[in-house]
């Protein structure tokens, strides 16, 4: 029996109905009580933290050369003359900007597509589907996790030598087309967010696994999906060691042009820097527009979940 019925049986329904008002009023105003002060400077600390290696990237993009050597803080504004050294990459006889970027953006798209596809399969079947061997595949899934990637070099170049693939875009793309990490993120998330009443509806209504999992679960999967290719995207875009091994000089990604911007005996860390902000331009746009519809649709559902 509730407080508020005690109180009615004891002090009258008008006691009551001030009971239950009070606990409204308790209840509504724990909700919606802002955050302190102490929360708002910890976050502003860890914002400029965050911020601060940018932001210092966008300094020395601005500097001359000459004023970085001399001093470490050349200044504390940006200036346009990093536009300067936007021009002076792009058009830079000594790599293909172009070739480049046209690489990055083919294969952090073509990676990313596949890994949320492929995850979103193998995490509805170990969330949803009873088969034998499930939870020690899943066990061995995610401890593949545990070996370093670099274990894995040589007897991978072995095998991209052997395709025929040295200097191609498949040897970056194909050995990453599914991620360990994906599946372990979709499989948690369908096993929470996916109702067996649905799949179970769908079967009933004649509906294949293919279309039961196009269909229902696919759609429910939407938010990890696309939290799972924005992370993906970035990984990819950024990737350096293993296009560093396979890719030659001929046909770059946007990380080994930054690279070849760095000479024998000098360093032009203005010209650098400006490469690093340029590379990371695209990354800023993604997050601006697109940001905050993917917190929204995790935490959309998460409420459905």
């Amino acid at each position: 029996m509730s407080s508020v019925a005690v109180t009615a049986q004891t002090a009258g329904e008008g006691a009551a109905r001030a009971a239950a008002r009070r606990r409204t009023r308790k209840a509504s105003g724990g909700a919606n009580r802002r955050a302190g002060w102490i929360v708002y400077a910890l976050l502003g600390i860890v914002l400029l933290i965050s911020v601060f290696p940018l932001y210092f990237t966008l300094l020395l993009g601005s500097s001359d050369p000459v004023e970085i050597s001399q001093n470490a803080v050349p200044q504390w504004l940006p200036d346009l003359s990093l536009f300067t050294q936007f021009r002076t990459v792009i058009e830079s006889t000594q790599i293909n900007f172009w070739l480049a970027l046209t690489n990055s953006l083919i294969i952090a798209v073509v990676v990313s597509l596949a890994v949320v596809l492929f995850s979103t399969l193998a995490g509805f079947s170990f969330a949803k589907l009873r088969f034998r061997g499930r939870g020690p595949l899943l066990v061995f899934v995610i401890a593949t996790m545990a070996v370093p990637t670099q274990l894995g070099v040589i007897p991978m170049y072995i095998l991209m030598s052997d395709l025929g693939w040295i200097g191609k875009l498949q040897a970056v793309i194909v050995p990453v087309l599914v991620s360990a990490f994906g599946v372990f993120w979709m499989t948690q998330y369908l096993s929470e967010s996916l109702p067996y009443e649905l799949i179970e509806a769908a079967r009933v209504d004649g509906a294949s696994m293919i279309r039961t999992f196009w269909s229902i679960a696919l759609p429910a999967a939407r938010p990890a999906a696309a939290m799972l290719g924005l992370f993906t995207f970035v990984q990819q875009w950024t990737n350096f060691f293993w296009p560093s091994i396979v890719l030659s000089s001929e046909n770059p990604t946007l990380p080994l042009v930054v690279k070849s911007l760095q000479s024998n005996y000098f360093v032009d860390y203005s010209l650098v820097m400006g490469g690093v902000f340029l590379v990371t331009l695209p990354l800023l746009v993604i997050f601006a527009f697109v940001g905050k519809q993917l917190v929204a649709g995790i935490m959309q559902g998460a409420v459905k979940g």
